[in-house]
């Protein structure tokens, strides 16, 4: 199974003004950067903006997650039936 295709990117959007560019400054750590949002100039730090984007964030994951799960039935059942396609008490749906 290709795991390379669960891959995922997901654009962060200013909640104020629904804009997808920004500018950061460099902070001692990751959660210190202040990211500034390019239209309305709002500054958050990394961590309120993914807090802010929670919902899409949690949307491209159940997408993922059901992806996942029917690829793996899929695999699975393929597999199965493979495994005993010579035998002829074992049918399968």
């Amino acid at each position: 199974m290709n795991l390379e295709k669960y891959n995922r990117s997901i654009k962060l959007l200013c909640p104020t003004c629904g804009c997808s560019d920004f500018s950061y400054d460099e902070g001692v750590d990751e959660t210190i950067q202040i990211i500034t949002c390019a239209s309305c100039k709002r500054e958050f730090n990394k961590d309120k903006l993914i807090q802010e984007n929670s919902e899409n964030i949690h949307e491209h994951i159940s997408e993922t997650k059901e992806e996942i799960v029917n690829d793996l039935t899929n695999e699975l059942q393929k597999s199965l039936e493979k495994a005993f396609s010579g035998n002829k008490n074992i049918r399968f749906k």
